[in-house]
C-alpha cells in the first residue's frame, strides 16, 4: 500500500491512498465460502422488497399532495424531519435493485427499481445501476470507480468549511461526477426512467402544484446531504484507518437503509440482500470482527468535517491493470 502524500501529522492529504493490491473482497468471499459453504444459502431476492417499497413510494407521495397548500417552512420541516428519511430509503431500495435483489429475473428489478426513483423526483435509478455495478468490480480503480472524488473536488475541499458544504451538496456531485469524468450513452432504459419520471413530476406539478413538487425534491436533497442516514456516503470507504478501505456501520438506521451499514459483507457478497446481510457477520465472525466499524452516521460525518487530517483524498485508488475484480465476482 502506497503512501496518501500526507506531510506531516494533522495535516490534510494531498493525494489519493494508493494500492498496489487486488481489491480485498473478491479473495475474501473465496475464503470464506471455502470456509462456510451454506453462506450460498443466502444468495437471492429478498420477498418482501417489492412490499416494503411499494409502501415508501405511495406514503411519500400521498404526503406530498398533502402539502399542495403548506407554508414554506412547514414543507422544509416535514421534507427534513419525514420526507428525507422515506426518499434515502428509496434511494438504497434503487441500490437493493441494481443487484436484482428484489426479483429474480432482472428486467422486473429495473421497472421496480423506476418506481421507487417516482418520489425521488430526478431520474437516476437506470444510471445509477450502471455506474455502481462498476464500483462493485472495479473498486477503487482510477478512472472507473466513480464513487471516489476527482481530483478537482480533492483540490478545492480542504478545510472545516468546504467539508460542511461539499457534505450538504454531496448529492450533486455524485450525480455530476461520472458525467465529466467517465460518461456513458443513454440508451432505452435511461429514456425509459426519463419519460416516466418527468411524467410524474409533470401531474404532481399540475394537480397538486409546485409546492407538493418542491417538498419531493427538498425531501431528497436534504436527506442526501447533512443527515444521519447520509452518513453512509462516507462511512462506507472513507479511510480513517490507513490499513482498512471498506467500513460497516452497525446502528439501528440499518432498520430503515436495507442494512447498506453492512458494508463489508454486502461488498464481500453482492448477492445476499440486504436483510439478510446480519447473518453472514454471524456465520463467519472472525472475518469481520477485527475490522473498525461504526455505530452512528452522524458521528462519521462530524469526524469527517472535524478532522484536518480527512478529506476527499480519503479514499483507496488502485491502477486498472492491478484491479482482481470481475463480472463474475460481482
Amino acid at each position: 500500500m502506497g503512501g496518501n502524500g500526507e506531510g506531516e501529522e494533522g495535516v490534510m492529504a494531498s493525494d489519493f491512498f494508493w494500492s498496489y493490491t487486488d481489491e480485498p473482497h473478491a479473495s475474501r468471499r473465496r475464503k470464506i465460502l471455502s470456509q462456510y459453504p451454506q453462506i450460498k444459502e443466502l444468495f437471492g431476492p429478498d420477498p418482501w422488497a417489492f412490499l416494503k417499497i411499494t409502501v415508501v413510494v405511495l406514503l411519500q407521495l400521498w404526503t406530498a399532495t398533502c402539502l399542495y397548500d403548506a407554508g414554506w417552512l412547514k414543507i422544509l420541516m416535514v421534507a427534513y424531519f419525514f420526507g428525507s428519511f422515506l426518499n434515502h430509503n428509496l434511494f438504497l431500495a434503487i441500490h437493493e435493485l441494481s443487484h436484482n435483489l428484489a426479483f429474480s429475473t432482472p428486467v422486473y428489478n429495473r421497472w421496480l427499481g423506476i418506481f421507487a426513483n417516482l418520489p425521488v423526483g430526478v431520474p437516476m435509478s437506470v444510471t445509477f445501476q450502471k455506474y455502481h455495478l462498476e464500483h462493485h468490480r472495479f473498486q477503487g480503480v482510477d478512472g472507473i470507480d466513480m464513487d471516489i472524488p476527482s481530483h478537482a473536488e480533492a483540490n478545492v475541499v480542504t478545510n472545516t468549511i468546504a467539508k460542511s458544504i461539499w457534505v450538504i451538496f454531496q448529492l450533486f456531485f455524485y450525480a455530476l461526477r461520472p458525467l465529466f469524468l467517465n460518461p456513458k450513452p443513454p440508451g432505452l432504459w435511461e429514456f425509459t426512467n426519463l419519460v416516466i419520471q418527468l411524467s410524474l413530476d409533470a401531474a404532481m406539478v399540475y394537480f397538486w402544484g409546485w409546492k407538493s413538487f418542491a417538498y419531493l425534491i427538498l425531501s431528497t436533497f436534504v436527506g442526501g446531504g447533512m443527515h444521519p442516514m447520509a452518513g453512509h456516503f462516507i462511512s462506507e470507504h472513507y479511510i480513517f484507518h490507513p490499513d482498512q478501505e471498506t467500513y460497516s456501520y452497525y446502528g439501528p438506521l440499518n432498520l430503515m437503509t436495507w442494512s447498506v451499514g453492512y458494508h463489508n459483507e454486502h461488498h464481500d457478497f453482492p448477492r445476499i440482500p440486504g436483510s439478510k446481510l446480519y447473518k453472514v457477520k454471524e456465520i463467519a465472525p472472525e472475518y469481520y470482527k477485527d475490522f473498525k466499524s461504526y455505530q452512528a452516521w452522524s458521528q462519521v460525518i462530524y469526524m469527517y468535517i472535524m478532522d484536518r487530517t480527512v478529506g476527499p483524498f480519503s479514499r483507496m485508488k488502485r491502477k486498472a491493470s492491478k484491479s482482481g475484480a470481475t463480472k463474475k465476482d460481482e
